[in-house]
């Protein structure tokens, strides 16, 4: 008997060990794994083009908390992607944030110099990249050209160039015909970051100058950062064009060159594409910018005009509408995305988003009409990667500025006044 009560005992004790062991059955369910969706944001938020960086990153924020930063139950984590405006630093970044934190698709970018190397690894991993605001046309020929390996690259924000330089052409000829510009000669040069971006746009530009009876003289590229810009004006002003026409991508140059030109007296009509880029263009310039013509989207709607005072109340800086506007319009645009997409197939990954993207995105099918800036944000398999441009879709009007105000002076169903020419030119 006693031999027996031991091994009862014995017997027990195993058995209890291993129900521990095991975990039981009857005690309360351990909590399901969180499921998470990690997009890495790829932007400048170190070196000469932070300040869109910041832009960025702000606005991405206030776009994924309009949602709580949950997508069908997913928890949205963002991993930024650090550029540095450099395409060599921009690449490692982004392969990192593939390999170590696992990021699951991407969102945005700003050079284009960094966006096409960029493409190469979304390719490789087949990370689906959204809504990238490099506009280079480099990025349309890399699809082109292997349209199954570089369709990772989901969609552009901006288009190709060559579809919004014309609007300053138009503009420019328009003034002439009404008889409100007589330059003495139709001859121009031609400036901007050596960058994919700065010289694709000169490329657009130029050519359609051309086509429109102007002679190009000269082509003037620097590097990002530069902010010594005396040389280059005082070239530029011994050659005596009545036209510089170009871009720059870093808000510290861009701003220097257009103070020292009113410092050097350049008597020439200037071009600035995107020297509105970020809110405080202004304060920086003061006004060496009066009559100086630009692309720029307006807060034109009570919703534009909203969230800019949001940002400016929560964020303590003035937001520019191509950069902080904008960069909300499309994450917003990818929130509603995704939402479809767990809609549609259960389930957020790589995956999921590239097929929902490939099949609704590029067929035309899902578009964007929330937006703050344009009506209506849709891709076509004509169009795609670029949008479709014109109006009631992606357009930029023609502005030029006075006390820091942008005036519309195209297209002329927008206009807020004529186009005007320095009186120094006169």
């Amino acid at each position: 008997m006693k031999h027996n009560f031991l091994s009862l005992v014995v017997t027990s004790v195993v058995v209890s060990l291993l129900i521990v062991a095991c975990g039981s059955t009857s005690g309360p369910a351990s909590a399901p794994e969180e499921k998470v969706l990690k997009v890495g944001v790829l932007g400048p938020f170190t070196g000469p083009s932070a300040r869109v960086g910041e832009e960025f990153k702000a606005a991405v924020t206030m776009a994924f908390d309009t949602v709580d930063w949950t997508i069908g139950g997913y928890k949205l984590e963002t991993v930024w992607i650090d550029s540095e405006s450099d395409p060599e630093k921009g690449t490692r970044a982004y392969e990192q944030a593939v390999l170590k934190d696992q990021i699951d698709c991407g969102l945005m970018s700003w050079h284009s110099t960094v966006a096409v190397p960029v493409m190469e690894v979304a390719a490789k991993y087949k990370i689906p990249h959204f809504f990238g605001f490099a506009a280079t046309g480099t990025i349309l020929e890399k699809y082109h050209s292997d349209p199954d390996k570089y369709s990772y690259w989901m969609g552009k924000t901006w288009p190709d160039p060559a579809k919004l330089t014309i609007a300053y052409v138009v503009a420019l000829e328009d003034a002439i015909d009404q008889g409100l510009w007589s330059p003495a000669e139709k001859k121009a040069a031609l400036y901007g970051s050596d960058t994919e971006w700065g010289r694709n746009f000169a490329a657009a530009l130029g050519s359609q100058l051309e086509d429109a009876g102007w002679e190009i003289v000269a082509e003037e590229y620097v590097p990002v950062g530069e902010t010594d810009f005396y040389p280059l004006l005082n070239k530029l002003q011994d050659m005596g064009v009545p036209l510089i026409a170009g871009t720059m991508s870093d808000a510290a140059g861009f701003t220097s060159l257009i103070k020292q030109s009113r410092e050097v007296k350049l008597e020439s009509l200037i071009i600035a594409d995107g020297l509105g880029w970020v809110g405080e263009w202004y304060d920086l310039t003061g006004d060496a910018s009066n009559y100086v013509l630009d692309q720029i989207p307006q807060w034109t709607t009570d919703e534009a005009r909203a969230f800019k005072n949001d940002f400016e109340e929560r964020w303590d800086i003035e937001p520019g509408a191509s950069s902080a506007g904008l960069a909300y319009d499309m994450a917003n645009f990818f929130v509603k995305l995704a939402q479809a997409t767990y809609d549609e197939y259960g389930e957020l990954s790589s995956e999921s988003l590239y097929k929902f993207g490939q099949e609704k995105l590029w067929g035309g099918e899902f578009t964007y009409t929330d937006g703050i800036l344009m009506e209506e944000y849709k891709y076509t398999p004509d169009t795609a990667p670029d949008p479709i441009v014109g109006k009631g879709y992606f357009i930029f009007p023609v502005i030029q500025y006075f006390g820091g105000e942008g005036k519309i002076v195209w297209p002329d169903e927008w206009q807020d006044a004529e186009l005007q020419i320095p009186p120094y030119m006169k």
